[in-house]
């Protein structure tokens, strides 16, 4: 009889995932919410050329809710596009930060704080990155050759760097932000 009962509430737990939506309400909420604080992270920042917290944010929210934290980071692009206008320059951005989110998901969840260090410097590899990352596609957008392409990568180099530097510093913001915001998830309920 016992196993006739676990075989039934095992059927109705699989029944009860298979019905729940993939999103619920309250991650809806959180991750528009996240999406924007992003935005409005960058918006923020315009002041300081190449210098803003869209890295932190995107290792962060990575951290704490991994393939799902694809949502924000397409929220933050999709308000970008929608308020600064969908041009050439935007097409980079929708493959740009799913590079540093990938990267980020190869970490482990729980990284010990003696490792914390890892993060501003993904954050700042990043940074360094961004130009030749963003080469690709203006070089399909421009039909540059190889040599132009890597000229246009040599242009950009010292704005990289002040990216990196930037990006380098608020990646020491990661590791207290994670910690923050796993504590709010569990006083709110887990998102």
């Amino acid at each position: 009889m016992s196993r006739r009962l676990q075989e039934t509430r095992e059927g109705n737990s699989s029944k009860e995932r298979r019905n729940k939506p993939a999103l619920s309400v309250k991650e809806m909420a959180v991750f528009a919410m996240l999406g924007a604080i992003m935005y409005c992270s960058k918006i923020l920042m315009e002041w300081a050329p190449n210098i803003h917290l869209l890295g932190m944010f995107t290792m962060t929210f990575t951290i704490c809710y991994r393939v799902k934290a694809l949502i924000p980071i397409y929220i933050y692009v999709l308000l970008n596009g929608m308020f600064s206008g969908f041009a050439l320059w935007w097409i980079p951005y929708l493959y740009i930060w799913t590079v540093l989110w990938g990267v980020t998901m190869l970490l482990p969840k729980e990284l010990p704080a003696k490792f914390a260090w890892i993060y501003p410097i993904i954050c700042g590899l990043h940074g360094l990155a961004f130009g030749t990352l963003y080469a690709p596609a203006q070089a399909l957008m421009f039909h540059l050759n190889f040599k132009q392409t890597l000229a246009w990568i040599a242009a950009g180099f010292s704005f990289d760097c002040v990216h990196a530097a930037g990006n380098f510093a608020a990646g020491f913001l990661v590791y207290p932000l994670v910690k923050l915001l796993r504590r709010l998830n569990k006083t709110i309920g887990r998102v």
